[in-house]
């Protein structure tokens, strides 16, 4: 089992790469890390530790390979009895209302299953950030121990 579980919902492959950025980081630390683009129930019961990375499509929507698993666990519920986890929201604020909607669904939701957030949701706006990951990876590294990884 993986110390931390990252979900990630990616249309143009950016959230994507952040996650394996986040990876390699909590793998030179000694830990294991497994990145999910297509996950089922199972694999977000399994896990210890929960961390979800997803970029915002269309108005606010969260990306095709995450929009059923989001549904499934608003479906069967799984609670998460007090599990870590974290949200990164990526998004464009020329969007207005709908910026970031993705992630700020993904976080309420995990609320709602009972999960014990390790900070707040974290907000990436394109317009202001070329490199996403030089911003989440410090971010990830900076709260290892609210994960239980450190």
């Amino acid at each position: 089992m993986s110390d931390l579980s990252i979900f990630v919902g990616s249309v143009y492959g950016n959230a994507q790469n952040v996650a394996e950025e986040v990876k390699a980081m909590i793998e030179a630390k000694g830990h294991s890390a497994t990145v999910f683009t297509d996950p089922t129930l199972d694999d977000f019961k399994a896990s210890r530790a929960v961390l979800m990375i997803s970029s915002t499509t269309g108005q606010g929507d969260i990306p095709p390979n995450l929009e059923f698993f989001v549904a499934d666990l608003k479906d069967a519920f799984p609670l998460m009895e007090q599990k870590p986890f974290a949200v990164v929201a990526m998004g464009d604020s020329s969007y207005g209302d709908t910026y970031c909607g993705a992630g700020k669904r993904i976080y309420e939701l995990l609320i709602e299953l009972q999960g014990k957030p390790v900070d707040d949701l974290l907000e990436i706006d394109a317009i202001e950030t070329l490199e996403p990951e030089k911003d989440v990876v410090p971010w990830v590294e900076a709260r290892l121990h609210a994960f239980a990884i450190s």
